[in-house]
Protein backbone atom coordinates (compact mmCIF):
# COMPACT_ATOMS: atom_id res chain seq x y z
CA UNK A 1 0.00 0.00 0.00
CA UNK A 2 1.36 3.41 -0.96
CA UNK A 3 -0.04 6.64 0.41
CA UNK A 4 1.37 9.64 -1.37
CA UNK A 5 0.70 13.08 -0.06
CA UNK A 6 1.93 16.44 1.08
CA UNK A 7 3.35 15.19 4.36
CA UNK A 8 6.83 13.90 5.04
CA UNK A 9 6.83 11.75 8.17
CA UNK A 10 9.75 10.19 10.04
CA UNK A 11 9.55 8.16 13.22
CA UNK A 12 12.16 7.99 15.99
CA UNK A 13 12.51 6.81 19.57
CA UNK A 14 12.16 9.39 22.34
CA UNK A 15 14.87 9.83 24.97
CA UNK A 16 12.70 8.19 27.64
CA UNK A 17 12.09 5.12 25.43
CA UNK A 18 8.33 5.41 25.82
CA UNK A 19 6.31 5.31 22.59
CA UNK A 20 7.60 7.02 19.44
CA UNK A 21 8.14 10.52 18.13
CA UNK A 22 6.84 11.56 14.73
CA UNK A 23 8.61 14.35 12.88
CA UNK A 24 6.19 15.80 10.36
CA UNK A 25 7.00 18.23 7.59
CA UNK A 26 5.56 19.26 4.25
CA UNK A 27 6.88 18.16 0.86
CA UNK A 28 8.62 20.98 -1.09
CA UNK A 29 6.17 20.77 -4.00
CA UNK A 30 3.29 21.28 -1.54
CA UNK A 31 5.05 24.28 0.03
CA UNK A 32 5.41 25.85 -3.43
CA UNK A 33 1.64 25.90 -4.05
CA UNK A 34 -0.40 29.04 -3.46
CA UNK A 35 -2.71 29.12 -0.42
CA UNK A 36 -5.77 27.94 -2.38
CA UNK A 37 -3.77 25.09 -3.93
CA UNK A 38 -2.46 24.02 -0.55
CA UNK A 39 -5.97 23.87 0.92
CA UNK A 40 -7.35 21.98 -2.08
CA UNK A 41 -4.42 19.53 -2.22
CA UNK A 42 -4.54 18.82 1.51
CA UNK A 43 -8.31 18.30 1.38
CA UNK A 44 -7.84 15.83 -1.49
CA UNK A 45 -5.14 14.07 0.53
CA UNK A 46 -7.58 13.64 3.44
CA UNK A 47 -10.26 12.27 1.08
CA UNK A 48 -7.75 9.79 -0.36
CA UNK A 49 -6.63 8.74 3.11
CA UNK A 50 -10.25 8.25 4.15
CA UNK A 51 -10.85 5.95 1.15
CA UNK A 52 -7.72 3.92 1.91
CA UNK A 53 -8.81 3.50 5.54
CA UNK A 54 -12.35 2.50 4.53
CA UNK A 55 -10.93 -0.16 2.20
CA UNK A 56 -9.38 -1.97 5.18
CA UNK A 57 -12.24 -3.77 6.89
CA UNK A 58 -10.29 -5.32 9.76
CA UNK A 59 -10.43 -2.88 12.69
CA UNK A 60 -7.31 -4.55 14.18
CA UNK A 61 -5.20 -4.13 11.02
CA UNK A 62 -2.02 -2.24 11.99
CA UNK A 63 -1.91 -0.29 8.73
CA UNK A 64 -5.45 0.89 9.38
CA UNK A 65 -4.59 1.91 12.94
CA UNK A 66 -1.52 3.84 11.78
CA UNK A 67 -3.46 5.55 9.02
CA UNK A 68 -6.16 6.59 11.49
CA UNK A 69 -3.53 8.33 13.63
CA UNK A 70 -2.19 10.19 10.60
CA UNK A 71 -5.74 11.06 9.53
CA UNK A 72 -6.61 12.44 12.97
CA UNK A 73 -3.53 14.65 12.98
CA UNK A 74 -4.03 15.77 9.37
CA UNK A 75 -7.67 16.71 9.99
CA UNK A 76 -6.53 19.04 12.75
CA UNK A 77 -4.06 20.69 10.35
CA UNK A 78 -6.50 21.35 7.49
CA UNK A 79 -8.16 24.57 8.78
CA UNK A 80 -4.74 26.02 9.65
CA UNK A 81 -3.41 25.19 6.20
CA UNK A 82 -6.46 26.72 4.54
CA UNK A 83 -6.01 29.89 6.62
CA UNK A 84 -2.26 30.09 5.91
CA UNK A 85 -1.47 29.94 9.63
CA UNK A 86 1.38 27.41 9.44
CA UNK A 87 5.02 27.95 8.56
CA UNK A 88 5.18 25.04 6.12
CA UNK A 89 8.97 25.04 6.02
CA UNK A 90 9.02 24.13 9.74
CA UNK A 91 8.74 20.58 11.06
CA UNK A 92 6.42 19.48 13.84
CA UNK A 93 6.98 16.76 16.41
CA UNK A 94 4.30 14.55 17.88
CA UNK A 95 4.89 12.10 20.71
CA UNK A 96 2.85 8.91 20.55
CA UNK A 97 2.77 7.40 24.02
CA UNK A 98 0.55 4.36 23.53
CA UNK A 99 2.63 1.37 22.53
CA UNK A 100 -0.04 -0.17 20.26
CA UNK A 101 -0.32 3.10 18.32
CA UNK A 102 3.46 3.42 18.10
CA UNK A 103 3.78 -0.13 16.74
CA UNK A 104 1.05 0.53 14.17
CA UNK A 105 2.87 3.64 12.95
CA UNK A 106 6.25 1.90 12.81
CA UNK A 107 4.72 -0.89 10.73
CA UNK A 108 2.91 1.51 8.40
CA UNK A 109 5.79 3.93 7.89
CA UNK A 110 8.27 1.09 7.50
CA UNK A 111 6.42 -0.10 4.40
CA UNK A 112 5.53 3.16 2.67
CA UNK A 113 7.58 6.10 1.53
CA UNK A 114 6.73 8.97 1.27
CA UNK A 115 3.58 9.54 3.25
Amino acid sequence: MLIEGPLSIEITDPADGQGKILTVGFQPDFQALDLEGQGRTFGEYLESLDKEIAAITDDNDRDRMGMLIIQQFAEQLLPHIEAGELALEETMTIQIGREDQAVALVDLLGRIKPL
